[in-house]
């Protein structure tokens, strides 16, 4: 069938590919412009993976400060070339992930950075918590499906602290930051991978002085006696 220049022209619009990449998915998806964007997203996703083991040395630090100066994100985000870290689509959503760090306050980025320590430590935490229910409630669970339930526990701790694996604030389909990076890595052709970020929150791991009003009042009521 004839595919209009028309049509290429929405397809690469809409999917940033390349003029004869358009054609051919248009051609393979016999006009159908939904079924060619599937076609290329998937294309692009699989030269993603290839890129995997790819060096991906450039890119941009960015500083993002919530509104009311208490929450601030310092956040490196690497591609292949000094080209893309200028595309203001990768500068755009190197901004947006920031802003979702300082939202939902990941604690490491991908994984593979959860150690063994971290995750015995949480398992410890969960394990506590049913033996707490237990003494409460008077029902004790049997090992086995305590064991499970620790395991469902940990995984799906591990999804809300993993930056990648969280459900993107930005993202109306409720993507993963993973996929969504993924996916602009498809569109963009590069390589794109979020290396490291540092989320700053205001007084965090200070102790702050509590005050005892009863305490305070029987003391000055002492000294006036």
């Amino acid at each position: 069938m004839t595919i209009s220049a028309s049509q290429v022209k929405t397809l690469r619009d809409r999917t940033g590919a390349g003029m004869m990449d358009c054609k051919k998915a248009l051609e393979e998806a016999g006009g159908d412009e939904e079924a060619a964007v599937e076609i290329i997203q998937k294309k692009g996703l699989a030269k993603v993976a290839k890129k995997a083991g790819a060096i991906a040395a450039d890119g941009l630090i960015h500083a993002y400060i919530h509104a009311g100066n208490r929450v601030g994100v310092l956040l490196e985000v690497n591609c292949q070339t000094d080209f893309v870290a200028r595309n203001d689509e990768f500068r755009q959503l190197v901004d947006e992930i920031a802003m979702h760090i300082a939202a939902e306050k990941p604690e490491f980025v991908r994984a593979e950075e959860v150690s063994a320590e971290a995750i015995e430590r949480q398992k410890r935490i969960f394990v506590g918590q049913l033996e707490e229910e237990a003494q409460q409630t008077g029902k004790e669970r049997p090992a086995a499906a305590i064991e499970k339930i620790v395991e469902g526990k940990l995984a799906k701790w591990q999804k809300d602290v993993v930056l990648l694996d969280q459900e993107f604030i930005m993202s109306e389909e409720k993507k993963t930051v993973g996929v969504v990076l993924d996916e602009l890595s498809a569109k963009i052709g590069e390589k794109l991978s979020v290396r490291r970020f540092v989320r700053y929150e205001l007084g965090e791991g200070i102790e702050k002085k509590k005050n005892d009003l009863a305490a305070e009042v029987a003391a000055t009521l002492s000294e006036t006696n």
